[in-house]
């Protein structure tokens, strides 16, 4: 039967193969006359010391690079920078809280500290950057260690830092001496107040994202699985909402996304498709004998989609990715990106942002992966694929335009092979953009006339 379309209006970039509904505004912006102009900022320049290409009047500077030393004399700093987010810390400083998402295999683990670590044979976690006003580093240390794989993350309302363990590997997998796949809240102003707690209420999956409503206090959070069954778009109603740090320590009740007769959102290929949705129960938080995604959720079955990764809050509601979706994977139908946005208070999901195929500009050809809002209310996409990478800004008009690329194609001589962008975030002051070259683990503040 035909999808139900809530807008009469959509827009097609042919350029990008990437289809947008008539209700973008309400993507891209939380707040009236927040809209960017309609041309990027213009072509990238290639970077003569082959690091980062940027437009013209845009400059970066290196935060902090694997292996160098950390500032509190802990150890080189981990490898494998991931999800990241800027907090305010007065008088202009700036505190990054930044994943790593180091398996048994990382050759640069998260220094284990005492305090710090949750499983001493694990070897992801996060560090915590300071910056001065001057945008310098002032301090750098470890802020969770003894973690697996940590991903991605999201801030909660009153400024801490949730990371994601995107694992579901037991005690006694890989050497390690204590369960895996949880979330573990971060205090950037001082780690030690909240230790290395697992929150075990929002449940043991292969977490990517969260995002927490900062009216009602619900954490949503996004499972990042890319073989059958995929992963589920979960909701936490925590006991104590918006209790502030150490408050989702109380538990709480969590539930997956279930669309009626809607098993797979990769088969959704409408920008403004919108439905009902229900919360279902999940039967074992902690997966003890069964892992979440194969549990029973009884009469009408749950909802999947494969690669679910970036989650954020905006315009009265969530976002979240599915990065890529295959066929021959065994999803219900292939595409290489899509953006939805639950509203709750309407309890309806909706279809903003469709990615299609390849053509000039890349992202269509890879996945999508951490996103953020820029402070004129724009989208911000790290990409995550082969060959060269991007950071793309998309417009509430429609229109993808390059922010930042890694010099790998740029032909000079010993340029390094960069991976994927992750952690995109912006200053409180929306006046810098800070990003992570995935590996070689790299920290970049990107400054320029931001609009």
């Amino acid at each position: 039967m035909p999808l139900p379309i809530s807008v009469t209006r959509r827009s097609l970039l042919a350029a990008g193969g990437i289809a947008f509904s008539g209700a973008l505004g309400a993507l891209f912006t939380g707040r009236a006359g927040a809209v960017r102009p309609t041309r990027g900022y213009g072509p990238l320049l290639p970077d003569p010391r082959g690091l980062l290409d940027l437009p013209a009047g845009f400059s970066y500077r290196v935060l902090s690079r694997a292996g160098g030393p950390l500032r509190s004399g802990e150890g080189p700093v981990p490898a494998n920078c991931d999800g990241m987010a800027a907090f305010g810390a007065g008088g202009g400083r700036v505190r990054l809280v930044r994943n790593h998402e180091n398996r048994t295999t990382a050759a640069l683990r998260v220094p284990a500290v005492t305090g710090l670590t949750y499983d001493p044979e694990a070897l992801g976690g996060c560090t915590a950057l300071e910056l001065g006003p001057d945008g310098a580093v002032t301090g750098e240390r470890v802020a969770l260690a003894g973690t697996a794989v940590n991903c991605a993350g999201g801030r909660t309302p009153w400024n801490t830092w949730l990371s994601c363990e995107e694992t579901e590997d037991r005690a006694g997998t890989s050497g390690y001496t204590r369960d895996h796949g949880f979330v573990f809240e971060v205090d950037p102003a001082d780690p030690r107040r909240s230790g290395a707690v697992p929150l075990t209420a929002l449940g043991r999956f292969a977490h990517e994202a969260v995002a927490v409503d900062p009216y009602r206090g619900v954490v949503y959070e996004t499972e990042d699985a890319f073989v059958e069954p995929f992963g589920l778009f979960y909701r936490f109603l925590p006991a104590r909402p918006l209790g502030g740090p150490g408050s989702l320590r109380a538990g709480g009740v969590l539930q997956a996304l279930r669309v009626p007769g809607l098993a797979d959102l990769a088969v959704v290929d409408r920008p403004g498709a919108e439905f009902p949705v229900e919360w279902v129960p999940v039967p074992d938080p902690s997966a003890a004998g069964t892992a979440i995604r194969f549990q029973d959720f009884g009469r009408g079955g749950i909802t999947h989609a494969q690669k679910l990764e970036g989650c954020y809050w905006g315009g009265g509601g969530v976002h979240f990715v599915s990065s890529y979706a295959r066929r021959r994977e065994g999803a219900g139908a292939d595409h290489r990106g899509q953006v939805w946005f639950y509203d709750p208070l309407r309890s309806r999901l909706r279809l903003d942002v469709l990615f299609g195929p390849a053509a000039d500009i890349q992202l269509p050809g890879d996945s999508p992966d951490n996103i953020c809002m820029a402070p004129d209310g724009g989208l911000m996409v790290c990409e995550d694929g082969g060959g060269a990478q991007y950071v793309f800004g998309v417009t509430v008009g429609g229109e993808v335009y390059p922010v930042a690329r890694n010099a790998e194609d740029i032909g000079q001589p010993g340029a390094p092979e960069w991976g994927e962008f992750a952690g995109v975030t912006f200053s409180p002051d929306g006046r810098t953009m800070y990003v992570n070259a995935y590996a070689p683990g790299t920290t970049f503040a990107v400054t320029g006339p931001w609009q």
